[in-house]
């Protein structure tokens, strides 16, 4: 009888993101932000500098694939929390409120990953890496396909 590892499948993948997620977002429920609010703030606080509003836009975009008006509102919301604030006519850029929510945000996950994936060694991530970099290309090309 063969006792070895399954390969990695798509149930696995959703499961393991969705495992990471509910985690985090036990985090951010503490400090009153969305996962979605943490993203667009992460994105702006490791810009040098304020960042386009358009370019914040897309990069949440892209990386949670949900539509652009809903990224609007959530930059609407970082500003209203004055998490965010304009810059110039097309820009935003992190106050230091934001700043230090996201520091905070951050030093209270850090252990929880750290613990994750204490004893994976090294050459199992980074061929995780490389299939799940190839998985999102892949997925990601079926996706704009389907929305031509």
């Amino acid at each position: 009888m063969n006792t070895s590892t399954p390969p990695v499948g798509p149930r696995d993948i959703a499961l393991a993101h969705y495992a990471g997620r509910a985690l985090l977002e036990r985090v951010l429920a503490r400090h009153g932000v969305t996962f979605q609010q943490s993203v667009t703030l992460r994105l702006a606080a490791v810009a040098d500098g304020p960042v386009g509003r358009e370019q914040l836009v897309d990069g949440v975009t892209g990386a949670l694939k949900i539509d652009a008006a809903e990224v609007h509102r959530v930059l609407d919301e970082l500003i209203a929390a004055q998490l965010l604030t304009p810059d110039g006519s097309s820009g935003v850029r992190i106050t230091d409120a934001g700043r230090e929510l996201y520091a905070t945000t951050s030093s209270e996950t850090a252990p929880v990953t750290a613990r994750i994936y204490d004893g994976i060694p090294a050459e199992d991530l980074a061929v995780t890496g490389r299939v799940l970099s190839l998985v999102t290309e892949r997925a990601g090309a079926e996706l704009t396909a389907l929305r031509r």
